[in-house]
C-alpha cells in the first residue's frame, strides 16, 4: 500500500512506515497530511499489522510543516484548516490501536517533534536534535505541540523548548523523558524492529486494550475509549442477541429469560 510521500511495508506484522519526501526533510504538506489520516484509518482495519514503525526516509525524520505551504495561508485558512486538518492526522496516529514505535534518524523540530510525540515509543539516534522552533519565526507550534507534548513530556520541558527555544540533544531528550532510547546513529530501526518482535509476543488483545487504557488515562480520547470499550461487552453479550432477534420477529424483546 503506497500513497504518494508515504511507503508502507507490511512484514511478520510490522508495519513500517516511511515519510517518503526526503529532497524537502520529509516535510509534510497539506495533501500529506490527508494522506497520513488516510493511511492512519486503513492500518487501523488491517490484521495483518500488530505494530507500527514510523520513520522518514533518507537522513531525516520529519522536518515539520513545510513553509512554503503553510505561509501563504489566510490566518483564516491557516487556522480552519492547516491546523484543523493536522490535529485530525495527527489524533488519528496517536489513536491507532496498534502500538507505534517512532524512529528518529534525523532532527525532530516544530511538526517533527509534534508527529513523533504520537508514537508509544521514541526511538532516537545519537546525532539528532529536538526542539520547537516555531516562536522564533512569529508562529506557535499548531499541531499539539503545547497539548500533547505536555501530557506526555511534561509542561516544564515543553515550557522550555516552546517559550525559551531550547534545543535537546538526543541524550538531553533521553534524560527528560522526550525519547525513550539513544541508539548509535543508523541503528534506529534495527532497535526498532526488536522491540516490535517483542510486542508481538504478548496478547494482541490485552496489548490493544492496555493501550487505549493508557491513552484514555492520559486524556488522549476518553470519550471513544470509553464507547469502544463499552460498545464491546455489549455487542457480545446475549441481550443483543436477543434483541436483534426480537426485532426481526416484530415482537417485544424479554431480557429477562
Amino acid at each position: 500500500m503506497d500513497h504518494e510521500n508515504f511507503l508502507l511495508e507490511v512484514t511478520q506484522g510490522v508495519g513500517l512506515l516511511r515519510i517518503n519526501r526526503p529532497e524537502k526533510r520529509n516535510a509534510l504538506t497539506a495533501e500529506m497530511v490527508d494522506a497520513l489520516a488516510n493511511l492512519c484509518r486503513e492500518i487501523e482495519r488491517r490484521d495483518d499489522i500488530g505494530v507500527v514503525i514510523l520513520t522518514g526516509s533518507g537522513t531525516a525524520f520529519c522536518a515539520g510543516g513545510d513553509i512554503d505551504a503553510w505561509s501563504s495561508e489566510s490566518p483564516e485558512a491557516f487556522g480552519r484548516h492547516w491546523v484543523r486538518d493536522g490535529h485530525d492526522a495527527f489524533d488519528c496516529l496517536a489513536r491507532l490501536r496498534q502500538p507505534v514505535i517512532a524512529v528518529l534518524n534525523g532532527h525532530a523540530l516544530g511538526g517533527g517533534l509534534e508527529l513523533a510525540a504520537c508514537a508509544d515509543y521514541r526511538i532516537a539516534e545519537a546525532h539528532i536534535k529536538i526542539g520547537q522552533p516555531e516562536a522564533g519565526l512569529g508562529i506557535i507550534a499548531g499541531w499539539s505541540g503545547t497539548q500533547r507534548t505536555v501530557r506526555r513530556f511534561g509542561a516544564q520541558i515543553v515550557r522550555r523548548m516552546a517559550v525559551l527555544g531550547e534545543v535537546l540533544t538526543a541524550p538531553d531528550a533521553r534524560a527528560e523523558g522526550v525519547v525513550d532510547e539513544v541508539v548509535e546513529s543508523g541503528k534506529g530501526l534495527e532497535t526498532a524492529q526488536e522491540i516490535a518482535k517483542r510486542v508481538l509476543s504478548r496478547g494482541p488483545l490485552a496489548t490493544e486494550l492496555s493501550k487505549m487504557l493508557v491513552n484514555a488515562a492520559e486524556g488522549e480520547d476518553l470519550a471513544r475509549v470509553l464507547e469502544s470499550l463499552a460498545g464491546r461487552i455489549a455487542a457480545g453479550s446475549d441481550e443483543l442477541r436477543k434483541g436483534l432477534a426480537a426485532l426481526r420477529a416484530k415482537h417485544p424483546p424479554n431480557f429477562r429469560d
